[in-house]
């Protein structure tokens, strides 16, 4: 277990270092301990909205990671609905509905400042149904096997939600990255989030077979996360219907 959580720890100073020696990486640097912005993270995100699973998305769970703004702007000026991450789950979910927001602030709504001026924190309960995921990564492999920055949020975020009934296994996922980012292989644990779909300036690809997803919380290794208020709430709500 630990040569793997070692591994996957070269890969991301192997990515993190490449960036930053050929200046792909953008504001905000350096990119060390980031989910990395990255040159064309715009070119990427267009490309996304061509999709068939992002036309029919009408609720789209997101990160709230820079690379993926592009995306949660595009979203809300679509007339999408955006269930975003607050920074490691701190305060659980925010919810930006687009008719409530403003068309000069759209923008500044789909950054992290201006999700929470613009959205609203929400409990589990009112959470939608949720058609797409998108989500960030250090790296993620062909066989669409990610790695994030570390801190395993990605994955209780994701465990949260099919917890809840709020996407399942038919759910897709999807990552914008630079093509530096595509690499031969990253190790995965049996907790760790895979994506469907990896979208960079240059390309689109269709992972296949879909990877499998985790199933829910793993709660033997949620370590000291068991205390965020997320889970406590979580805790509650399934020891009502279990």
């Amino acid at each position: 277990m630990q040569d793997i959580k070692e591994e996957k720890q070269r890969l991301r100073q192997q990515i993190w270092e490449l960036m930053e020696k050929l200046n792909i990486a953008r504001f905000p640097r350096p990119v060390y301990g980031r989910i990395p912005n990255f040159v064309g993270t715009e070119k990427a995100a267009a490309r996304a909205l061509f999709l068939r699973e992002w036309r029919r998305a009408c609720v789209i769970k997101a990160n709230p990671d820079s690379p993926q703004r592009p995306l949660r702007e595009q979203a809300l000026r679509e007339g999408k609905t955006v269930v975003m991450a607050t920074p490691r789950l701190r305060q659980g979910f925010l919810l930006l509905d687009p008719k409530t927001i403003p068309s000069d602030k759209i923008r500044f709504a789909s950054t992290i400042k201006g999700a929470f001026r613009y959205g609203r924190l929400v409990r589990l309960t009112e959470i939608p149904k949720i058609d797409l995921v998108v989500t960030g990564c250090v790296a993620v492999d062909h066989r669409g096997n990610r790695l994030g920055k570390g801190g395993g949020y990605a994955e209780i975020e994701y465990a949260i939600l099919r917890e809840i009934g709020a996407l399942d296994e038919k759910t897709p996922v999807l990552t914008t990255i630079h093509d530096i980012q595509l690499v031969d292989y990253v190790p995965r644990e049996k907790h760790d989030l895979t994506v469907d779909i990896i979208i960079t300036p240059t390309k689109t690809i269709y992972v296949e077979p879909r990877p499998p997803k985790p199933t829910g919380i793993y709660w033997d290794l949620l370590g000291d996360k068991k205390g965020l208020p997320i889970i406590k709430e979580l805790r509650s709500l399934l020891s009502r219907y279990r």
